[in-house]
């Protein structure tokens, strides 16, 4: 079961990151995290459907937060390739997206990359507060 949402920024990113890290109930698979110059895309994938009640929460929470992701066909092609086992640093390179985090939920990450561009720029842009 795969969810695929569209977030402004990266303050709503890490809200999804940390609800999925402490929402033991949940089966997540994995969490794909990429940067856009407009926003950010977030994939879930749960190893196993949930139950119904689960799912919308679930839908519920990222509706909240984002809206769904429709991806172009290189955005696709780049979450089919890490969930086939590739590396970000490979899918960057191939596709031209920037891979933030993938696997368990990790705010590190997301928090690392955040500091670090902000750090390259000298301001910090709307999608990265």
């Amino acid at each position: 079961m795969d969810y695929l949402y569209y977030l402004a920024n990266a303050s709503l990113t890490l809200r999804v990151s940390d609800r999925l890290r402490h929402a033991t109930h949940l089966p997540v698979n994995f969490m794909s995290v990429i940067h856009q110059i407009n926003g950010w895309v977030v994939r879930v994938k749960m190893s196993c459907p949930l139950e119904t009640r689960d799912d919308g929460d679930f839908k519920a929470f990222m509706n909240e937060l984002g809206i769904l992701c429709q991806p172009d066909l290189r955005l696709q092609m780049a979450l089919w390739s890490l969930e086939t086992g590739q590396s970000p640093v490979d899918v960057m390179r191939r596709y031209q997206v920037a891979v933030v985090s993938h696997g368990h939920p990790d705010c590190q990450e997301i928090i690392a990359f955040r500091e670090q561009f902000v750090r390259g720029l000298g301001y910090c842009p709307e999608t990265l507060a």
